[in-house]
Protein backbone atom coordinates (compact mmCIF):
# COMPACT_ATOMS: atom_id res chain seq x y z
CA UNK A 1 0.00 0.00 0.00
CA UNK A 2 1.20 3.25 -0.92
CA UNK A 3 2.80 5.57 2.03
CA UNK A 4 -0.22 7.97 1.83
CA UNK A 5 -2.64 5.83 3.15
CA UNK A 6 -3.26 4.01 6.76
CA UNK A 7 -5.57 1.79 8.09
CA UNK A 8 -7.41 2.96 10.40
CA UNK A 9 -10.75 2.04 12.49
CA UNK A 10 -13.45 4.03 12.30
CA UNK A 11 -14.17 4.09 15.90
CA UNK A 12 -11.57 6.85 16.51
CA UNK A 13 -12.11 8.92 13.07
CA UNK A 14 -14.46 11.93 13.48
CA UNK A 15 -18.36 11.15 12.23
CA UNK A 16 -18.17 13.27 9.44
CA UNK A 17 -16.07 10.61 7.60
CA UNK A 18 -18.84 8.46 7.74
CA UNK A 19 -21.80 10.76 6.54
CA UNK A 20 -19.10 11.94 3.87
CA UNK A 21 -19.70 8.33 2.74
CA UNK A 22 -23.14 8.12 3.48
CA UNK A 23 -23.71 11.49 1.42
CA UNK A 24 -22.18 10.05 -1.31
CA UNK A 25 -23.77 6.47 -1.23
CA UNK A 26 -27.57 8.70 -1.41
CA UNK A 27 -25.78 10.47 -4.17
CA UNK A 28 -25.05 7.15 -6.14
CA UNK A 29 -28.19 5.28 -5.29
CA UNK A 30 -29.97 8.26 -6.52
CA UNK A 31 -32.13 8.61 -3.35
CA UNK A 32 -30.86 12.61 -3.20
CA UNK A 33 -30.74 14.33 -6.32
CA UNK A 34 -28.07 17.33 -5.16
CA UNK A 35 -25.02 17.35 -3.01
CA UNK A 36 -27.03 20.05 -1.04
CA UNK A 37 -29.92 17.49 -0.53
CA UNK A 38 -27.74 14.77 0.56
CA UNK A 39 -25.52 16.39 3.28
CA UNK A 40 -28.78 18.24 4.64
CA UNK A 41 -29.54 14.34 4.96
CA UNK A 42 -26.66 12.76 6.57
CA UNK A 43 -26.35 16.18 9.06
CA UNK A 44 -23.18 17.58 7.28
CA UNK A 45 -22.22 21.11 5.22
CA UNK A 46 -21.31 21.14 1.76
CA UNK A 47 -17.68 22.17 2.68
CA UNK A 48 -17.22 19.01 4.51
CA UNK A 49 -18.61 17.13 2.18
CA UNK A 50 -16.17 18.56 -0.51
CA UNK A 51 -13.58 18.40 1.52
CA UNK A 52 -13.24 14.66 2.07
CA UNK A 53 -15.05 13.07 -0.55
CA UNK A 54 -12.58 12.05 -2.91
CA UNK A 55 -10.21 10.73 0.27
CA UNK A 56 -12.83 8.27 2.51
CA UNK A 57 -14.23 5.10 1.08
CA UNK A 58 -15.17 2.17 2.56
CA UNK A 59 -12.75 -1.00 1.84
CA UNK A 60 -14.92 -2.65 -0.45
CA UNK A 61 -15.24 0.43 -2.66
CA UNK A 62 -11.24 0.22 -2.85
CA UNK A 63 -11.05 -3.80 -3.21
CA UNK A 64 -13.35 -4.35 -5.84
CA UNK A 65 -11.91 -1.70 -8.05
CA UNK A 66 -11.72 -2.82 -11.44
CA UNK A 67 -10.97 0.13 -13.61
CA UNK A 68 -9.42 3.89 -12.83
CA UNK A 69 -9.42 6.77 -14.71
CA UNK A 70 -6.37 8.66 -14.09
CA UNK A 71 -5.62 12.38 -16.10
CA UNK A 72 -1.96 13.88 -16.27
CA UNK A 73 0.09 16.85 -17.37
CA UNK A 74 3.02 15.61 -19.52
CA UNK A 75 6.08 17.83 -20.55
CA UNK A 76 5.91 18.18 -24.63
CA UNK A 77 9.17 15.59 -25.06
CA UNK A 78 9.90 12.78 -27.34
CA UNK A 79 9.24 9.62 -24.81
CA UNK A 80 7.33 11.01 -22.67
CA UNK A 81 3.79 9.03 -22.79
CA UNK A 82 6.09 5.81 -23.73
CA UNK A 83 7.88 6.60 -20.07
CA UNK A 84 4.17 6.82 -18.69
CA UNK A 85 3.10 3.48 -20.44
CA UNK A 86 6.19 1.23 -18.95
CA UNK A 87 4.86 2.16 -15.30
CA UNK A 88 1.57 1.42 -16.66
CA UNK A 89 2.49 -2.17 -17.89
CA UNK A 90 5.33 -2.86 -14.99
CA UNK A 91 2.23 -2.63 -12.44
CA UNK A 92 0.29 -5.28 -14.74
CA UNK A 93 -2.75 -3.09 -15.01
CA UNK A 94 -4.11 -3.05 -19.08
CA UNK A 95 -4.41 0.19 -20.58
CA UNK A 96 -8.47 0.50 -22.17
CA UNK A 97 -7.94 3.77 -23.85
CA UNK A 98 -6.06 6.72 -23.98
CA UNK A 99 -6.75 10.29 -24.69
CA UNK A 100 -4.29 12.94 -25.51
CA UNK A 101 -4.50 16.24 -26.47
CA UNK A 102 -2.49 18.16 -28.85
CA UNK A 103 0.52 20.11 -27.20
CA UNK A 104 0.12 23.64 -26.33
CA UNK A 105 2.28 25.80 -23.83
CA UNK A 106 5.05 22.53 -24.32
CA UNK A 107 2.76 20.23 -22.57
CA UNK A 108 -0.52 18.17 -23.08
CA UNK A 109 -2.75 16.46 -21.26
CA UNK A 110 -3.35 12.97 -21.26
CA UNK A 111 -5.97 10.64 -19.92
CA UNK A 112 -5.57 6.47 -19.20
CA UNK A 113 -8.63 4.40 -18.23
CA UNK A 114 -7.35 1.21 -16.90
CA UNK A 115 -8.24 -2.23 -16.16
CA UNK A 116 -7.13 -2.82 -12.45
CA UNK A 117 -7.70 -6.43 -12.19
CA UNK A 118 -4.79 -7.80 -11.82
CA UNK A 119 -2.28 -5.35 -10.51
CA UNK A 120 0.28 -5.53 -8.91
CA UNK A 121 0.45 -3.09 -5.88
CA UNK A 122 -2.11 -0.13 -5.82
CA UNK A 123 -3.51 2.25 -8.03
CA UNK A 124 -1.89 5.19 -5.19
CA UNK A 125 1.26 3.44 -5.93
CA UNK A 126 1.16 3.82 -9.82
CA UNK A 127 0.01 7.53 -9.24
CA UNK A 128 3.49 7.93 -6.83
CA UNK A 129 5.59 6.29 -9.53
CA UNK A 130 4.37 8.19 -12.40
CA UNK A 131 4.68 11.89 -10.81
CA UNK A 132 8.20 10.53 -10.23
CA UNK A 133 9.17 10.48 -13.78
CA UNK A 134 10.00 13.84 -14.97
CA UNK A 135 8.02 14.02 -17.80
CA UNK A 136 4.66 14.06 -15.68
CA UNK A 137 4.14 18.02 -14.51
CA UNK A 138 0.81 16.51 -12.93
CA UNK A 139 -0.79 13.08 -11.95
CA UNK A 140 -4.91 12.97 -10.90
CA UNK A 141 -7.14 9.87 -9.94
CA UNK A 142 -10.31 11.06 -11.95
CA UNK A 143 -12.11 7.88 -11.17
CA UNK A 144 -12.52 4.46 -10.15
CA UNK A 145 -15.12 1.82 -9.86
Amino acid sequence: MAPDYLIVANAILPEEYEKVIEARELLQSKEAATVTEAVKRCGISRNTYYKYKDYVFRPSEVETSRKAVISMILKNETGALSEVLKVVSSSNASILTISQSAPADQKASVILALDIRNLNGTVAGILVKLQELPSVQHVHLDAME
